[in-house]
Formats: structure tokens, sequence, C-alpha cells
């Protein structure tokens, strides 16, 4: 599939959501929180390999990255409105503690013998 292609459709799909979310955030936040960029990324692979393992791997680890991405999403309210640590820097911290939470998921599930 062409590269271009698909990179217009995922920004055209992050710009869309940025612009409903100037009118309503809950909607926005509804749109978002859809798994679009897994599904566009899982159709972007089955046209360029029609590798459907591939795919399904994929989406199993997809799964276990759910659990520690929560940590942003848990951490940045209170960052930004009971410590009051501006965005950029609350949006860093929010962004590291996920990172740390991915590695520490992988070595947990290592020891249950899931590896991805």
């Amino acid at each position: 599939m062409n590269p271009f292609l698909k990179i217009a459709l995922s920004a055209l799909l992050i710009w869309a959501i940025s612009e409903i979310g100037r009118r309503s955030t809950s909607s926005a936040a509804l749109l978002a929180s859809l798994p679009f960029i897994s599904i566009l990324s899982m159709i972007w692979m089955y046209h360029d390999s029609h590798d459907v393992a591939r795919i399904a791997l994929f989406s199993w680890s997809v799964i276990w990255y759910v659990v520690p991405s929560l940590i942003l999403f848990a951490l940045l309210p209170p960052l930004l409105t009971r410590w009051n640590v501006p965005f950029y820097a609350a949006l860093f911290l929010a962004s590291a503690a996920t990172v740390a939470g991915f590695f520490m998921m992988k070595a947990v599930l290592k020891q249950f013998g899931i590896t991805f």
C-alpha cells in the first residue's frame, strides 16, 4: 500500500480527534480510546504482507501493552492539577513512568513464560 496514503489517513485521524476535542473533550476521548491506530496498523500490515500470524502476534502484544499504558492516563491528571507540573514536563514524566511500566510488565510476564 502507498506509504503516503498510510501517512495521510493516519494524520487525518489524529487531526479529526484533535478538532473534535476542541468542541467536546469527552467525545474526543471516546474516539481516542478506540483502537484506531492498532486497527490501521493491522490493516497496513495485512495489505503489505498478508501475514495473519504476524498480525495475531501484534494483536496479542497490544493486549499486554495496554495495561502499562494506563499509567500515563492515571498519572497525568494529578501531575497537571494537583501538583501543578507544567504540561510538557508532566507529559514527559507520565510517559517515562509508562515506559518504565512497559519494562516492568515484560519482566513480570517473562517470569510466567509469556514473551512477545
